[in-house]
């Protein structure tokens, strides 16, 4: 299967330029014969947690997340995207949606690990885990960003049977090493797929790293993506979670009895 991450510089709360670029991007990787393109934390608003709570209507959200499908179904590619979402008793999330080459929506999921001050202040964290579908004839999870940093996060998509772990991300300079060592780090250890997906650019007064990445289960490098605006493409085995995992069995021998009794 082949994956496309966009990696582009959103503007913030200006959605008509954010879902024209997240179009383009989508038609590109479409031509090349991706199947489904991940795209950035928050993208479709920008990145810009505090303007974003004081700002952006809600009611506005269903609307987005309509043309998002839409975006989908007119290239035929699967799609990952990134919203605010707004629970009924009125917290604020960050999510991410899969939806397939149909509009269909496949699998959501709330950020667990906010970070920074304007995080916090603007979202609340979600408490629910990662959860798995089959995708192209992938078991399929996300994360957001700061989530992938944690081995438990991604040690549950694992055990839950993901081969393949999508996450958008909203990384800035001065963080390297999270792309370059932590990520293939956590593909190793979880014997899975990650593809990272961030922004390139300054939105609202942050520097990004750009940088994005797709690790395979054995720790290697699949692509990398420069500091400016690309569209990353990396080709995944579908046996090569399979065979990382039977080489060396790190998730059938593990002892959680045993680390529990550590205290962790």
């Amino acid at each position: 299967m082949l994956l496309a991450l966009m990696q582009a510089n959103a503007r913030v709360l200006d959605i008509e330029a954010n879902r024209a670029a997240l179009d383009a991007a989508a038609g590109a990787a479409a031509a090349e014969g991706a199947a489904v393109l991940v795209t950035p934390e928050l993208f479709p608003v920008g990145y810009a947690p505090l303007r974003l709570r004081a700002e952006l209507d809600p009611a506005r959200l269903p609307a987005i997340r309509e043309t998002l499908r839409g975006i989908a179904r007119r290239h035929g590619i699967g799609l990952v995207y990134s919203l605010p979402s707004v629970t009924d008793s009125g917290s604020w999330h960050i999510t991410s949606t899969l939806v397939d080459g149909a509009g269909a929506e496949l699998l959501t999921y709330a950020k667990v690990h906010l970070f920074g001050d304007d995080e916090r202040a603007a979202f609340s964290p979600a408490d629910a885990g990662p959860a798995v579908v089959d995708f192209n004839g992938f078991r399929t999870s996300m994360v957001i960003c700061y989530d992938v940093e944690f081995p438990e996060t991604v040690r549950a998509a694992a055990l839950g049977g993901a081969e393949l772990l999508l996450v958008p991300t909203a990384l800035a300079h001065g963080f390297e090493t999270v792309p370059q060592v932590l990520l293939r780090a956590r593909a190793l250890e979880s014997q899975l797929t990650i593809a990272y997906a961030n922004h390139c650019g300054t939105e609202d007064g942050c520097e990004f790293l750009g940088g994005s990445v797709v690790a395979g289960p054995d720790g290697s490098l699949l692509a990398a993506a420069g500091p400016g605006t690309e569209i990353l493409y990396a080709k995944v085995d579908p046996d090569a979670a399979g065979n990382a995992r039977g080489l060396v069995p790190y998730l059938r021998e593990r002892r959680p009895d045993l680390y529990r009794s550590w205290g962790i």
